[in-house]
């Protein structure tokens, strides 16, 4: 974790070396030079204290250690000059290993200003080097704010795309890695952390043996052909751990002596600018180009072992430029590489950037395997598309790496059958709309071998044993009044319904929260909702809720407004609840995303409705088929009602005795850490507030960063998580083991004495109507939030005698199991719906 302050003491040395060194990499220089130099004299000393000798400060050399630097009585002269003798001359000393020799060459100081360099190395002189990762961490930090400079137009890969490709990759303690354009070694370190994490036992220990770790040592290997970068990339594996990191300055496309050395795994972000006139390449590539994508990827291709793999960033290019050598590299690609194309928002670089890039998954055995190949199309990357690439909600890469799990788990027989229902053989992800899977031989026809997803969505077309029709040949779309905010009122007027009535999970009226408007706008008759009507949202901030539906089963008192709509059949022509549910199926929102794709405001108009195509069996057939669908759905929401009016029930004995919270826990309260939206591929997962059900269940959680991972936010098992604000006294009880989750700091840790109370019956307390009595007498009316710990700990609740908790809670948990069951129930009968009004579909992929 970097910790703030070591955060700090960067951020001062960055701020004091301002003034005199402007330039970001140059302050990243400088702080890097005398950070090694200071870890230089630390080792020494501490061979001393284990009774070694000195090696990096000893004979002549001894004068410019550190401490006769820092701690020598020196004058602001005396110590410029000394340090800047040190500079020059360190290349000379003996016992400068040749890691430190490349860190050192050329190394000097750019200012002659005694005052600022004393103050500087006083800040340096604070850290300590003691082979944990906080150092490593603390340069990454480094790193990251020269790489937020964007530095001479180079694009420094953001850690959370270099941690999703990592993920895709999977690289194993086995297999030698390369990043080819290494910059400041992030892949490699990343791949790195990635085999650590992944090779651990169930008590959070190492599995790797001596061997193996010995194997590490040697399998990374990092060219870059600016010896700055080398230097940057050095220091980086060092203090990660490597002793003798494997990174050299090395042209890879015009230098031809490591041109024989293979990798099982190569990731890379290789320079997307060529230079004027071109690069000129020696004579081994097989593709004859001067552009550096186009050799870059060439490279990566004939440098994988027979079963390599490679993840690749690419500018569009490489995807669909026409130019000879374009297309020869995707041919080569598609015939022997190319498992999967992911395309990324164009703005992932900035602010530095806005060039639109994919990213290549290469894997010869795979590919080797299959006759199609699988594109991704990702629209946001959990962040915005700005200059500040601010944290959002919407991520679609754990969707993606899913998804290309998805991919790799299909049956190859199946897949290259003739197709059946789309539902059996494309994976969910491929129904959503956010993948396709697209033939080689269709990719060949091309003939350019275009690997751009939207050529192929417009060759597909969907196909039925049963005629197809637009929806503007079966039905009209009746779009609502306009209104102003200022129309509003609190009461006595016209009853308007907006997206958030339409109930997401059930496609039904939600009618908790109605708007009204004044009597003075006028709304016809057609605007109001009827019997058969189809509501639909038409336009949204918001791709969650364009194109939301819900059935109107009879007619209703309700208007709509100018962002809403009433679908209506024409009569004899289609039934109403048959082109409802093709409204809800994954094919309709699928159209819906490709096309309100990039647009800001969503707006879903009747000409691209009316453009949609669904197959149209007899009037009998949508018959049956709805009823088969009433009765899925008749069983869903028996279901579904069990589920949501459960409540665990305690029996409470007014003779058992009173506790407060705070009686029965074994430490002190302890709040959980913050974080920013960064995300991270390892198994630590970070719980928000927004992560815990209302049931008390843990929904899937997005991945930590690794600035904050700490050890002491982890939870244990038996810790009872409690919101501390917004949603104030929503609670989870963990009881997994290892430990696989941070949580947040509006979430309050409390650890239950064993001897006192058994966890799971305090948890239940907090389903009961004692303890949202509690909450509600200790929050705001209306608003819940901020009840602190001290205010938790006096929560009194009556505690039964320890035989009787276990009694309860075997109780409750019997009753939850059945819970859970008709849980199980309810997912099968939305997937039977779903299966119903796929049947009608058939699809050519």
């Amino acid at each position: 974790m970097l910790d703030s302050d070591t955060k700090r003491r960067i951020d001062a040395a960055r701020d004091l070396l301002v003034g005199k060194v402007p330039d970001p990499k140059s302050q990243v220089e400088q702080i890097t030079i005398a950070l090694i130099y200071k870890f230089m004299d630390d080792i020494d000393a501490q061979s001393q204290e284990w009774g070694g000798g000195r090696s990096f400060f000893a004979g002549d050399f001894a004068r410019y250690g550190w401490t006769k630097l820092l701690r020598g009585g020196l004058g602001g002269r005396q110590m410029l000059d000394l340090y800047t003798e040190s500079l020059a001359k360190m290349l000379e000393n003996p016992g400068l290993p040749p890691l430190f020799r490349n860190i050192f060459n050329n190394a000097h100081l750019p200012y002659r200003d005694p005052e600022t360099l004393r103050a500087f190395l006083k800040i340096i002189d604070e850290f300590q080097y003691d082979h944990s990762e906080r150092l490593g961490d603390a340069f990454e930090y480094l790193l990251a704010v020269l790489g937020a400079q964007g530095d001479a137009g180079q694009f420094r890969t953001p850690r959370h795309i270099i941690d999703f490709i990592v993920s895709l990759l999977n690289p194993q303690k086995q297999e030698t890695i390369l990043d080819p354009s290494c910059g400041t070694a992030g892949f490699l370190i990343a791949s790195y952390k990635h085999i650590l994490k992944t090779n651990i036992d169930n008590k959070g220990n190492s599995t790797l043996t001596p061997d193996d770790k010995g194997r590490l040592a040697t399998n990374f290997k990092g060219y870059d052909i600016s010896p700055d970068m080398v230097r940057l990339s050095l220091v980086n594996m060092y203090l990660h751990g490597f002793v003798a990191p494997q990174i050299y300055e090395y042209d890879t496309l015009t230098s031809e002596e490591r041109w024989r050395e293979r990798a099982d795994v190569i990731l890379a972000n290789p320079p997307f600018m060529s230079p004027k006139g071109g690069i000129r390449p020696h004579s081994r590539f097989s593709i004859r180009s001067k552009r550096s994508e186009v050799l870059f990827v060439d490279y990566i291709a004939e440098h994988l072992t027979a079963n390599g793999r490679a993840g690749i960033i690419v500018p569009e290019g490489i995807i669909f430029q026409s130019q000879s050598a374009y297309q020869q590299l995707r041919k080569l690609l598609v015939e022997k590489h190319l498992a999967a194309v992911i395309s990324l928002p164009a703005g992932v670089f900035q602010p530095y950037s806005g060039v639109k890039t994919s990213l290549l998954i290469l894997d010869g055995a795979f590919a080797r395997q299959r006759e199609s190949i699988a594109f991704f199309k990702v629209e946001s990357d959990g962040y915005d598309l700005g200059a500040q690439r601010r944290p959002i909600e919407q991520n679609d890469l754990p969707q993606v790496a899913e998804g290309i799990k998805e991919w790799q788990g299909i049956n190859t027989d199946e897949l290259e059958k003739e197709p059946r229902s789309s539902s059996f053989i494309l994976p969910k992800l491929l129904r959503q709309g956010m993948a396709l899977i697209v033939k080689k031989s269709a990719i060949a026809a091309s003939k350019d071998y275009n690997l751009s997803q939207e050529r192929y969505k417009q060759t597909i077309r969907a196909q039925s044993k049963y005629p197809m029709v637009k929806l503007g040949e079966v039905c009209v779309l009746v779009r609502g009044v306009t209104y102003s905010k200022r129309d509003e009122v609190s009461k006595d007027g016209r009853p308007v319904l907006r997206a958030n009535n339409i109930a997401k999970d059930t496609s039904s009226l939600d009618l908790s929260e109605i708007k009204r408007v004044a009597e003075s706008v006028q709304f016809s008759e057609e605007k109001k909702l009827q019997a058969n009507d189809i509501f639909i949202c038409m336009a949204s901030g918001s791709k969650e809720h364009i194109g939301k539906v819900a059935f109107v089963s009879s007619d209703t008192g309700y208007y709509f407004g100018g962002f809403m709509g009433a679908v209506r059949v024409k009569p004899k022509q289609i039934e109403p609840a048959y082109l409802f549910e093709q409204l809800r199926h994954n094919r309709f929102n699928q159209f819906l995303r490709e096309q309100i794709a990039g647009a800001n405001i969503n707006n879903l108009n009747a000409k691209i409705f009316y453009r949609f195509e669904i197959p149209l069996p007899p009037l009998e057939i949508q018959k049956e088929i709805i009823h088969e669908i009433e009765n899925y759905q008749k069983v869903l929401n028996a279901a579904q009602t069990i589920i949501q009016n459960y409540h665990p029930t305690l029996p409470i004995n007014p003779n058992w005795p009173t506790a407060f919270l705070g009686d029965i826990i074994l430490e002190n309260p302890k709040y959980g850490s913050t974080a920013s939206k960064s995300k991270f591929d390892g198994k630590i997962r970070y719980v928000r507030i927004t992560d815990i059900t209302e049931s008390g269940e843990l929904k899937a959680t997005d991945p930590v960063s690794p600035s904050i991972i700490d050890k002491q936010y982890f939870l244990k098992p038996n810790d009872l998580l409690i919101a501390r604000s917004g949603s104030a006294g929503r609670t989870y009880l963990h009881q997994t083991q290892p430990i696989p989750h941070q949580y947040a700091g509006y979430l309050i840790r409390f650890r239950i004495d064993l001897s006192k109370a058994l966890p799971a019956y305090v948890y239940y307390i907090t389903k009961s109507p004692i303890w949202k009595k509690w909450i509600e007498q200790n929050s705001k009316v209306g608003t819940i939030n901020n009840i602190n710990a001290k205010q938790y700990s006096s929560f009194a609740f009556p505690l039964a005698p320890l035989e009787e908790q276990k009694a309860i809670v075997a109780e409750i948990e019997a009753e939850q199991s059945l819970v859970n069951a008709n849980r199980e129930l309810a997912n099968r009968m939305e997937k039977k719906i779903q299966l119903a009004i796929a049947r009608v579909w058939e699809q050519d992929i």
